[in-house]
């Protein structure tokens, strides 16, 4: 295991081999047109880019840069190695403290992460609320949205420590998730949030 400055454990250089070689050969396969591909625990996962959770993204991201201006630092779907064995995740949204840039190969650090979205897709809802949790927790991304268009609400995941989170709390579609204490400094209205 490799051990980051600020106590980060991170994957086995072995396991950073390993995903760039499956990257490099995803990127040759034909993958269906639409879909999402991450690497969770060493699994490839494919997932459909549907409109719900496109219209989610983007809603977050109007709120982002309403709150930090239009050259806050934002991805979507770019390839990020977390904690844990294998664990290549493209998230739905991430925000990136001030100042942070991508190392020489082009990558962004897990210790970057300020915040993270996930908008549950039916086919791998269970990665999001699982091991991905898990995987931010364990490198103190300080605060992870999940919004759930099935259930038809907001889950806020705040303060990480040993791999979890200990604050865990659900908002109904139509309420405001409270992030005035977290680094966002906002409050979040879910009106608009689609259902599926």
């Amino acid at each position: 295991m490799t051990v980051l400055d600020d106590g980060i454990t991170m994957a086995e250089s072995d396991d950073t081999q390993w995903l760039d070689d499956m990257f490099e050969r995803l990127e040759k396969m034909p993958v269906p047109e639409g879909y999402k591909v991450e690497i969770v625990e060493g699994a490839v996962c494919m997932s459909p880019q549907r409109t719900v959770r496109w219209r989610t993204v983007f809603l977050l991201i109007k709120v982002l840069m309403g709150r930090f201006g239009e050259d806050v630092n934002l991805v979507s779907d770019v390839r990020i190695d977390f904690p844990g064995h294998r664990n290549g995740f493209a998230p739905d949204l991430v925000k990136f403290r001030d100042g942070a840039t991508p190392d020489a190969r082009g990558r962004r650090s897990p210790k970057d992460v300020e915040f993270i979205a996930e908008a549950v897709s039916k086919d791998t809802g269970f990665n999001d609320c699982g091991p991905k949790k898990t995987a931010y927790a364990l490198a103190g991304v300080p605060v992870h949205l999940i919004a759930d268009p099935y259930a038809g609400e907001c889950r806020l995941f705040t303060q990480p420590k040993d791999g979890t989170y200990l604050s865990d709390t659900s908002i109904a579609y139509g309420g405001e998730v409270d992030m005035t204490s977290t680094p966002l400094g906002l409050t979040l209205k879910t009106d608009d949030f689609p259902r599926d």
